[in-house]
């Protein structure tokens, strides 16, 4: 990781220290549009073509059985059902809380405003294939979808798809599960197919192929909304002199593994831990699986050194990462000073893993400073709000002379007609 110091870094050096590296898109929209129209015009035999093409799978089929869901089911080892069954349990205690109630309540007499919460009907969720089998992500899409209460879940994930996987999807009510990945997966879900049904919204990450084509969609009113924005994994740490080098190292290595674009910032005023987490990095690398891909995003990553911790939190605060660490001797005291981040992990005894998998807050997190605006991802995503309201004689006589006036300011003739035309047969009845 390059180390530099804040404060010898002038405005235009700081922006640039904290600038993430562009998305690489180049060529992407072009081609993901021409699979979303193939698969709108072909339909199934598109799908099935295109799966054949892309994940070199061949299937009669797009979407499992019943007897292969529970053939999955049965070759997943006992102890991953236990770890799952602890992490549902976790999951579904913080989403179930934010379940929300209704509002209703009178703004004057006689004039009652209402907010009512309504799941969104069908949802898809998208988890990714490849050589890492993401049961987590299941979770974390699947569950708030039905504790929110949407009538239709389905799932696609690249063939073969992993049995965990499968077994997990199942575990946590999914309707349907389709042997389908990238952005024909993205286009079946969002205009449907002869087997694949047509949702509401698409949750899940994905490759650059599944971004754009997620961002096509959702630009397209006939297709579907997403989640939100989505760019490579992300963590920075603050951390004092009284951190622990080697967590500080591991909760590092354990986003850079993701992928050689994965961002990781440490940020801490004592520059001698910043040389100890450096030499534990060469130690815990050397041991990883995936230490190629971690080399790669750890050339781009960069420690800062600053003042003080409050200058630490600004600096964070500018960046707005996915994930937030604070690893100090008192982590509390510095959340008040702390906005703009996915999720923030306080204290040398919450690495990031356990929000990636079992404490029960969501992982789905907005990315590439999108958190300045974004939130996690919670039962809120999954539900739309409505207003209702409803008027007495008393209440429009309380409220239309305010109305007429501001509808006639607004030249808008037919607006306060509505009103005036209510008001004179409740004079004439009076």
């Amino acid at each position: 990781m390059k180390t530099l110091d804040w404060n010898q870094l002038n405005g235009q050096a700081r922006a640039d220290a904290l600038r993430r590296p562009a998305l690489e898109n180049s060529g992407r929209e072009a081609q993901v549009a021409d699979i979303i129209a193939r698969v709108r015009g072909g339909g199934d035999a598109t799908l099935l073509e295109l799966t054949r093409a892309f994940d070199k799978a061949e299937r009669s089929s797009l979407q499992l059985t019943e007897a292969e869901i529970k053939a999955a089911g049965q070759r997943v080892d006992q102890e991953l059902k236990d770890a799952i069954e602890l992490a549902i349990d976790n999951i579904s205690a913080f989403h179930s809380a934010q379940l929300p109630a209704p509002i209703s309540l009178d703004t004057r007499p006689g004039v009652r405003c209402e907010l009512r919460y309504q799941a969104i009907e069908k949802v898809g969720l998208y988890v990714p294939g490849g050589s890492a089998p993401l049961v987590s992500t299941v979770m974390m899409l699947a569950i708030p979808a039905r504790l929110a209460g949407c009538e239709r879940v389905v799932l696609c994930s690249p063939p073969p798809i992993n049995d965990a996987i499968i077994y997990t999807a199942h575990r946590c009510g999914v309707d349907a599960i389709y042997t389908l990945g990238g952005a024909q997966a993205v286009a079946a879900m969002a205009y449907g197919s002869e087997t694949v049904t047509k949702v509401d919204k698409i949750f899940g990450p994905g490759n650059t192929w599944v971004t754009e084509a997620k961002r096509q969609v959702a630009a397209d009113v006939d297709g579907a909304a997403i989640d939100m924005p989505a760019g490579p994994s992300e963590v920075l740490v603050i951390a004092d002199g009284t951190a622990d080098a080697d967590f500080i190292a591991a909760d590092l290595l354990s986003q850079a593994e993701h992928g050689p674009d994965s961002q990781v910032i440490l940020v801490t005023p004592s520059r001698p831990l910043a040389e100890r987490v450096e030499q534990a990095l060469a130690r815990q690398l050397a041991q990883l699986s995936r230490k190629d891909i971690a080399t790669q995003a750890l050339a781009e990553s960069v420690t800062f050194i600053c003042d003080d911790l409050a200058q630490a939190a600004a600096i964070s605060n500018a960046y707005a990462p996915e994930h937030l660490i604070v690893q100090t001797a008192e982590p509390r005291l510095l959340l008040p000073s702390l906005r703009n981040a996915g999720s923030i992990f306080l204290g040398a005894w919450t690495p990031e893993s356990v929000g990636d998998y079992a404490s029960g807050t969501n992982h789905t997190l907005p990315t590439y400073g999108y958190a300045r605006t974004y939130s996690s991802l919670g039962l809120a995503d999954y539900q739309r709000r409505f207003t209702v309201q409803e008027l007495s004689p008393e209440g429009l006589l309380a409220i239309g002379p305010a109305v007429e006036l501001l509808a006639a300011t607004e030249t808008l003739d037919a607006h306060k007609n509505a009103v005036s035309l209510r008001l004179a047969k409740l004079e004439k009845q009076q």
